[in-house]
């Protein structure tokens, strides 16, 4: 995620209840809360929806909602080399997400 030159900025975000200190691309942080948002969201959905599932069985399912949609669409337009950077990107950032 970090390239030379970008201006890097350590950041703690929460997902579902736990923090998880980061550095990132300060271009980055506006992205990255939205997706930390979401999942948590998407986390408090499932928590809703399966009140006899605990917190990690949910961010579990989350996170199976994601690899789906993310396998689906980089399998879909794999043929499309802008989307094809644009989901490499996604995944990046992802991956330093689970990282730090």
């Amino acid at each position: 995620m970090e390239q030379q030159g970008e201006d890097i900025k350590s950041i703690t975000v929460h997902v579902a209840g736990r923090p998880y200190p980061l550095k990132i691309s300060v271009t980055d942080e506006i992205v990255i809360r939205r997706i930390v948002k979401e999942v948590n969201d998407k986390v408090n959905h499932f928590q809703l929806s399966y009140t006899n599932k605990d917190k990690q069985d949910c961010l579990a399912m989350a996170l199976l909602t994601y690899a789906v949609d993310l396998y689906k669409s980089s399998h879909e337009f794999s043929q499309d080399p802008d989307l094809a950077s644009s989901l490499s990107r996604l995944e990046d950032l992802l991956d330093a997400l689970v990282d730090e």
